[in-house]
């Protein structure tokens, strides 16, 4: 027999303590739990019926898959997981816990969007569906429902990668039957079919089309019987000639009738030089998301890495950071300014380091290796000094000036971004000189939101 955790319960010897389930699908189960330091996390297992199965061992591996598949991600719109483990025989995901509502409860509520408001939002997850495919799997249940909006609510995080797969464009596989209906392309109706980011291009587009009509789009199927697409613009005449003929494309029930990919889609949204305004949370003239919960401008950083200017960059990232926390007149930042540090801002500036460093530079980076070598908010010497001997900040056995550090993608992972404090030393930081310490450091290696 399967069964659900009460809350109460304790996990991993104590660590994560159950308070109530979240929600649940045909497959799994989402807690809330907090851990041992008291924060808020979602907890993701398999659920009852599931576990009660005889085929169980299929649907963990699954389940397995999809976790480290997840764990490997470090994007700001992708859901992020902390950590995955197994109590008895039951593996769990442990992710950031998101306190919103997904789309499909905000349209519920607050009824059609704002084509700015849509855009900004199919923008974001375009992006991660950008990236996810250039890790090569497909996400394969985009839909309103699996895209959560942040407690600010200028942006939100996909979810729910439960039926996602690897792929190679074109090559024909088995496919599971599993698909959210209205927002399932063709080809994921039939048990063997190739695969490609057209496939999670159809299901964005008919995410849009609900976003901007709070209809649901005809299904697939249905419309391969000769069922016509109602256009969106005749549920909604507010929306824009070019949007309704993007969704229109993007809905294309053959595969090769649609974008080949996410980016080439967005560009039907977004054309050349007539992008979203980056003021108010939108997105600036190159796509990148450069919201801000204080209202300052990363134009400068983004144009810096843009360029490979690493070494500016790293300055930049300083002077904005401090300008984040009002401590401009400090010229530094404490273990309380990072822990109050807009979770918005910290993930801009994150994100556009792993975006134009292609992976290799970003708080998010230099967190995955610190809590590699078992680094927490407490400072251990032995990890501290593995950590800066990995990312190239320590040689034989000594910190290195600023002036020695690598200024370009030849530099080790993570090692960017740093900073330098008054003496000029390597002591971490993010930039700027006169840092206070390294408390500040391990707490924000260990934010739950990188």
């Amino acid at each position: 027999m399967g069964y659900h955790w009460t809350p109460g319960h304790k996990i991993q010897n104590n660590r994560y303590t159950i308070e109530e389930i979240l929600g649940g699908g045909g497959f799994g189960v989402t807690y809330r739990a907090r851990d041992d330091e008291g924060n808020l996390v979602a907890i993701k297992t398999l659920n009852a019926m599931v576990q009660a199965k005889a085929d169980f061992a299929k649907h963990q591996e699954r389940f397995i898959q999809e976790a480290f598949r997840l764990a490997k991600c470090s994007h700001p719109h992708v859901i992020r997981v902390d950590d995955v483990c197994k109590e008895d025989n039951l593996w769990c995901m442990v992710m950031e816990y998101l306190d919103g509502e997904n789309l499909e409860e905000y349209v519920e509520d607050k009824g059609i969007l704002t084509e700015a408001d849509a855009l900004r939002y199919i923008k974001q997850v375009g992006e991660a569906l950008d990236y996810v495919h250039q890790q090569g799997f497909l996400h394969r249940d985009v839909k309103p429902a699996n895209i959560m909006l942040r407690g600010d609510r200028n942006s939100v995080v996909l979810i729910d990668f439960g039926l996602a797969r690897e792929f190679v464009t074109g090559k024909i596989k088995t496919q599971t039957n599993s698909r959210t209906e209205c927002f399932a392309p063709p080809e994921q109706y039939k048990v063997k079919a190739a695969r490609g980011a057209y496939t999670d291009v159809y299901a964005l587009a008919a995410t849009l089309y609900y976003l901007l009509t709070e209809q649901l789009p005809f299904p697939a199927n249905f419309r391969q019987q000769g069922v016509n697409l109602i256009p969106p613009q005749q549920h909604n005449p507010q929306i824009s000639n070019k949007v309704n003929a993007a969704i229109i494309k993007g809905m294309e029930l053959e595969a090769e009738n649609r974008s080949q990919s996410v980016r080439e889609w967005l560009n039907l949204l977004f054309p050349k030089g007539n992008d979203l305004s980056s003021q108010g949370g939108l997105l600036s003239p190159k796509g990148d998301d450069l919201s801000s919960e204080v209202g300052v401008d990363y134009t400068k950083l983004r144009n810096l890495l843009a360029a490979g200017e690493w070494k500016e960059a790293d300055e930049e990232t300083g002077r904005v950071m401090v300008k984040v926390a009002n401590r401009e007149e400090e010229g530094w930042l404490s273990v309380k300014d990072i822990d109050n540090f807009p979770c918005t801002d910290l993930r801009t500036i994150d994100q556009l380091w792993v975006k134009y460093s292609k992976g290799r530079f970003g708080f998010s980076v230099q967190k995955q290796i610190y809590q590699s070598l078992g680094g927490t908010r407490n400072y251990e010497v032995k990890i501290w000094e593995a950590f800066g001997s990995r990312v190239g900040w320590r040689k034989e056995d000594d910190w290195l000036y600023y002036k020695d550090l690598t200024f370009d993608l030849t530099a080790p992972l993570g090692h960017l971004p740093v900073g330098r404090n008054k003496r000029a030393r390597v002591r971490w930081v993010v930039g700027g000189a006169g840092w206070g310490g390294l408390g500040f450091v391990w707490s924000l290696l260990s934010r739950r939101d990188l």
